[in-house]
């Protein structure tokens, strides 16, 4: 193949938790599938990703580590922060520790990563509570423990995005690494992100003929 098929090269990290489905979310977006019961990760998994975002007719390839979330392997995962460019912090709505706990994994996310990092918080499993179903006869298998509004204004007090989402469903998946893809490209656009300073953003220039929208990726396991 001559050429290449993208725009940008963006590093993404994915961090909370374990069980809060940061490998489901991970499957999610790069296989389109549902990973019921992952394997707990042992310092991070790897995927990647082809996406395009047509008002700033870009193709992005998305290189996204997830991390291990147990504390045991913390010191292994904060090498993977280093020149990351976006963050997924996710936490799990019917778990409220996990979102306290998330205000660890961010500090820890701003200690080691660009300081220019774009950070979505996304709480996962709404498939789970009642009022987020299709079918509110059905009862729910656990209960929200964090609000929407609550996680908002977090994220707002933070300066994050902010989503819900489901791996298991699919819905807003996707759409949480456009969002913060979004933002890393508005701040390329104003100059915060420099390809010759910024690790976690790579440059190139296709020709207009070879710029190909295939989402086949590999993933590996690492450590």
């Amino acid at each position: 193949m001559t050429g290449v098929a993208w725009h940008y090269v963006l590093k993404f990290i994915i961090t909370g938790d374990s069980s809060v489905g940061k490998s489901s979310l991970l499957v999610r977006l790069t296989d389109q599938r549902f990973l019921a019961n992952p394997d707990p990760t042992l310092g991070a998994e790897f995927g990647s990703k082809l996406i395009t975002i047509p008002e700033e007719n870009k193709v992005v390839k998305l290189q996204c580590w997830d991390t291990a979330g147990t504390e045991s392997f913390r010191s292994i995962t904060r090498s993977y922060y280093r020149g990351a460019a976006g963050c997924l912090l996710v936490y799990d709505v019917t778990s409220r520790q996990s979102f306290v706990n998330a205000r660890s994994w961010l500090a820890d996310v701003r200690e080691h990563a660009d300081p220019h990092l774009t950070c979505i918080l996304v709480g996962n499993k709404i498939d789970l509570c009642a009022d987020d179903t299709d079918a509110p006869s059905v009862p729910a298998r656990r209960t929200r423990e964090v609000t929407t509004e609550e996680a908002e204004q977090w994220a707002k007090e933070e300066d994050l995005l902010f989503v819900e989402a489901s791996a298991k469903s699919g819905l807003n998946v996707q759409e949480a690494f456009e969002q913060a893809t979004r933002d890393i490209l508005d701040k390329i656009r104003r100059g915060v992100f420099d390809d010759d300073r910024s690790l976690g953003v790579k440059h190139s220039k296709p020709s207009a003929t070879n710029v190909s929208l295939d989402n086949d990726a590999p993933r590996g396991r690492c450590c």
